[in-house]
């Protein structure tokens, strides 16, 4: 289990950093070395540790001159020429924030229309991402930005797991579906699914039916809990002793898939 890759996505407000930041203390606690990163455009991880916002790193993303150092463009990238594999090697250890055995990487992801593809701050993200799941030794845990347009970039090699949070609704369903098949064509061998915000049996076993050969690895109830911590920012480890129960046996259930 030691130096697995794992991706937690799904559609957005299902839950998938609440999964990503308990899942990162569970590991943490049976003393993996822990490598969790914020690969979504708005960064609530950090807040899902119970970092204060004035606190919490800023998004490499965000660091103009550093993706213009790596990416050899200078200050004015429009119109130029720039390296498509910069080195980054160095920068986890440089950017990390270390919170309760934790080491937390904000990494975030471009928001503007088509800038996921040919633009440095893309080579950049590429290249971090793909260094991480390919190079680094820990137990590397990447909460992804929320949709299916991820999962169509060449970052995602290397992992071995995905794992999507999947909500009772047809868009959360369709959309995990979607990224279940993607995953699937891209060759990633494991998809987990852990259902999330259940009031009902019925619903669990409605998500499973839509998902697949996709293995349910765990149901969580609806937590008002959890709720409060969201709104508090506080941690969400810890808030609802029964979530973290759950998601205790599924995060054992995807160990033995490992």
């Amino acid at each position: 289990m030691q130096g697995a890759k794992i991706a937690i996505g799904g559609k957005g407000g299902v839950g998938k950093t609440t999964v990503s930041a308990i899942w990162a203390q569970l590991f943490a606690q049976d003393e993996f070395d822990v490598l969790a990163i914020d690969a979504d455009p708005d960064t609530n991880l950090a807040s899902a540790f119970g970092i204060p916002t004035d606190q919490s790193p800023e998004p490499l993303i965000k660091m103009k001159d550093l993706i213009a150092e790596r990416t050899g463009t200078g200050k004015d990238p429009v119109g130029m020429y720039f390296t498509l594999n910069p080195k980054v090697s160095d920068l986890p250890e440089q950017y990390w924030i270390e919170i309760n055995d934790v080491k937390l990487l904000v990494l975030g992801a471009i928001t503007r229309a088509g800038g996921g593809c040919a633009c440095p701050e893309g080579a950049f993200l590429k290249a971090l991402l793909s260094h991480t799941m390919l190079q680094r030794q820990e137990l590397v845990l990447v909460d992804l930005a929320a949709g299916v347009e991820f999962m169509g970039r060449a970052s995602v090699q290397g992992i071995d797991a995905l794992t999507l949070v999947v909500e009772p609704g047809g868009r959360s369903i369709e959309t995990a579906r979607n990224m279940a098949n993607m995953a699937r064509a891209l060759g990633i061998r494991h998809v987990g699914v852990i259902a999330n915000k259940i009031t009902e049996q019925a619903q669990t076993e409605l998500i499973q039916s839509q998902l697949g050969d996709a293995v349910l690895l765990g149901t969580l109830k609806y937590s008002r809990a959890l709720q409060e911590a969201d709104l508090k920012r506080t941690a969400v480890f810890g808030a609802d002793t029964e979530i973290t129960d759950e998601l205790k046996r599924a995060a054992g259930q995807l160990s033995e898939l490992l």
